[in-house]
């Protein structure tokens, strides 16, 4: 499907972009690939690495700049949607910019891309937008209810919007895993609880996510890959076995466990190989064969969890991981 097409990524100079981009090219080889963004210094770093490449180019923009997008998107088939405030001290103190970016945001991409003819369109979720606590997941929440009511809104525009969930990407840039890495000479690792465990996910695997929801979609499916979790003392560990452990409680806005689909999703929610897949509530959408797929809807009251999961990555899996990705963690 992406073969030979124009793709546009937003926030595509992030941590996620720099590795759609080249396993995009590799896999598709799409006519164009634009990467979408506001910082033209991480865009002129990226592009070194494509220097040459045709298929390749950049933008300076923003969302919240409803205009530039629609000059951007024309002749845009497929739209993945990663720009995002997402930093959750940076969101709960500077709450207004986080709503411009991520509410408003995706208002603007959503309009844009139903006038401009884009076929379709997948934003990029978090866990934290699942029963969310702080600023960062409740803007990333409506953005999600955003995204799957375009669908309806989109009204007789063939345009269609899916999303994508999941939890903490390893190795990249502000994660644990770099976080503890840059510590682990002193000894000392702060630890925020000893309860705590999340989902761990590549972005490698974020990407294929992404693949299969542009191929799958319908239109307002929410897709959650089924990953493992860890615990923070594992990972820890896995990071600087021998360490000791400063216990410095947990900091606002944070969970101690991870959670991607809430009890409330379980009436809507199947089941399939590697992944869950959430259905809209809204129009019957959710008794929708096309949209289900042969899926198995999951039982009453289900959770996915970081805690309650039945796959768990050991330890010296995560410490393999490390040594052969060590020159790219926390690099984007």
């Amino acid at each position: 499907m992406l073969t030979n097409s124009s793709i546009l990524i937003t926030g595509g100079t992030g941590s996620f972009g720099n590795t759609f981009v080249p396993m995009t090219l590799a896999k598709y080889n799409p006519k164009r690939l634009v990467i979408y963004s506001r910082d033209e210094m991480k865009q002129w770093e990226m592009a070194q690495k494509f220097e040459g490449d045709q298929r390749v180019s950049f933008i300076i923009g923003d969302v919240r700049d409803k205009d530039r997008l629609a000059r951007t998107l024309d002749g845009i088939d497929y739209v993945v949607h990663a720009a995002a405030t997402k930093i959750v001290p940076t969101a709960e103190y500077n709450p207004f910019e986080c709503v411009k970016t991520n509410i408003n945001g995706a208002m603007n991409l959503i309009d844009a891309c139903i006038d401009r003819g884009v076929k379709r369109v997948v934003a990029l979720s978090t866990d934290k937008a699942s029963n969310p606590i702080n600023l960062y997941g409740a803007t990333k929440l409506a953005s999600d209810k955003l995204f799957v009511a375009g669908n309806a809104y989109a009204g007789t525009h063939n345009t269609r919007f899916a999303v994508v969930r999941y939890g903490n990407v390893m190795g990249s840039r502000g994660s644990v895993i770099p976080f503890f890495m840059d510590l682990a000479h002193t000894g000392v690792l702060p630890i925020t609880d000893t309860r705590m465990t999340r989902f761990m996910i590549t972005l490698e695997q974020g990407v294929e996510l992404v693949w299969h929801a542009i191929n799958d979609m319908q239109g307002g499916e929410i897709y959650v890959k089924k990953i493992p979790s860890m615990t923070i003392l594992d990972i820890a560990n896995a990071v600087a076995p021998g360490a000791d452990h400063k216990i410095i409680g947990i900091r606002p806005g944070e969970k101690i466990h991870e959670q991607m689909i809430g009890v409330e999703d379980a009436p809507h929610t199947y089941e399939y190989d590697d992944h869950y897949k959430i259905l809209p509530m809204i129009h019957n959408w959710s008794a929708d064969p096309s949209r289900i797929k042969g899926g198995a809807k999951v039982e009453e009251g289900f959770m996915y969890t970081s805690d309650n999961n039945n796959k768990w990555m050991p330890v010296q899996e995560l410490r393999a991981w490390i040594e052969a990705n060590r020159i790219k963690i926390g690099a984007v």
